[in-house]
């Protein structure tokens, strides 16, 4: 039996929503299938703002008595502050159980983690392995699993080009097709309103989503997230997180396109770059490279 690894996720917080009409509530607001959480254990999704930009993303996984939701820890008082003014008379309740909770991914064992709490298969990418919410002082003394850090997981998830909000690219900022939520599973086309929807399935029918996050390698290390990423001195977007020499990109594809096919250096704080598609995408590069202002 091969060894995997599991890091405890600090930076994670955990928000328990339950109540009789927590389910259809949430199918109302966010981007996931709640259907699909109930039947498979866990969904990936984002709550919109009413323009389609992604306020915050998360994991979410069916429990028992209701759904627990990891997202990030310094945004946990914003996101129930915002899901409390869409609650009206929904009977619904919303707690934080971040102080009571701990978030621990599993990854690149051959067997699922068998520990208390609420575990299921990370819903974006078989390769990102499991995620488990479970209690504070829980052992993590998993057969098959060896302890690594949080920034282990961190280099795992970014060689996967898996965007993270917070650290691959900025709340507020980005339409989910920007960063690959449509082929990561985060976004459901068939599910009817969502805070946001419209917009969202507009890009989707009318295939309008040119930024897109990709895999970026650099010659030697990454600069910091946020650096320019630009191909004769012309700007193709921005580097999201780095792990070394790998990283998350969020580029325009019809720019990027056009600068590879003239043979132009690519570059970000100076360090030569490649580019690739990531190995999820459903999406191409586009047919003629050209370059739109839409």
């Amino acid at each position: 039996m091969r060894n995997g690894s599991y890091a405890r996720l600090t930076d994670r917080g955990s928000v328990f929503i339950d109540g009789p009409e927590a389910e259809a509530f949430l199918q109302n607001i966010i981007t996931t299938d709640m259907g699909r959480v109930v039947s498979s254990g866990a969904g990936f999704g984002a709550l919109l703002s009413p323009q389609g930009k992604i306020l915050f993303d998360f994991l979410v996984f069916a429990s028992e008595d209701g759904f627990l939701f990891d997202l990030p820890r310094g945004l946990v008082a914003d996101f129930i502050k915002r899901m409390t003014l869409y609650r009206l008379r929904a009977k619904v309740g919303i707690a934080d159980r971040s102080e009571s909770d701990q978030v621990v991914a599993f990854w690149g064992g051959d067997v699922p983690p068998a520990i208390a709490g609420v575990v299921a298969a990370d819903p974006r990418l078989p390769a990102l392995g499991y995620r488990a919410i479970v209690p504070v002082g829980t052992s993590l003394a998993v057969p098959g699993y060896d302890e690594a850090t949080e920034a282990d997981y961190h280099a795992w998830r970014t060689g996967l080009t898996v965007p993270e909000g917070g650290r691959d690219f900025p709340f507020g900022d980005a339409f989910p097709h920007d960063v690959d939520m449509d082929d990561l599973g985060g976004l459901d086309f068939r599910k009817g309103c969502y805070v946001g929807q419209e917009i969202v399935s507009r890009m989707e029918h009318r295939g309008t989503a040119r930024r897109r996050a990709v895999a970026i390698a650099g010659e030697s290390a990454l600069p910091p997230p946020g650096t320019p990423i630009e191909a004769d001195g012309k700007p193709l977007g921005a580097l999201g997180g780095t792990a070394g020499q790998a990283g998350i990109g969020l580029i325009r594809l019809d720019r990027a396109k056009r600068a590879l096919d003239q043979g132009m250096p690519v570059t970000a704080g100076g360090v030569p770059l490649s580019i690739t598609l990531p190995a999820f995408a459903k999406f191409d590069w586009p047919g003629d490279g050209g370059e739109s202002d839409a």
